[in-house]
């Protein structure tokens, strides 16, 4: 799937794993009933629940133009209790 770029691993991500929260950085089109049943084909696990949030960037500041733009969409994906997935994906 090229909608997912990686996997969030950073110290709330961390934190969240130890309650079966994985976190994802994802294309922004992807709704979040695609990336439940995305992971769930793909790690053979069953979901619980997805989370979605959009990372803002930083704003730009051109001569008077303020520009807001938007990051990266971050997903997270909540499963059930007897199911995991590896940490890492492969970044080739």
């Amino acid at each position: 799937m090229d909608k997912l770029k990686n996997q969030k691993v950073i110290e709330k991500s961390i934190r969240l794993l130890q309650q079966n929260y994985y976190t994802f950085e994802v294309d922004a089109k992807l709704t979040k009933t695609e990336m439940k049943n995305w992971v769930e084909q793909f790690f053979n696990v069953e979901g619980k629940g997805t989370n979605s949030s959009r990372i803002p960037k930083k704003k730009k500041k051109t001569s008077n133009l303020k520009l807001n733009t938007m990051g990266p969409k971050k997903m997270i994906v909540q499963l059930k209790e007897k199911y995991s997935i590896p940490l890492f994906l492969s970044q080739n």
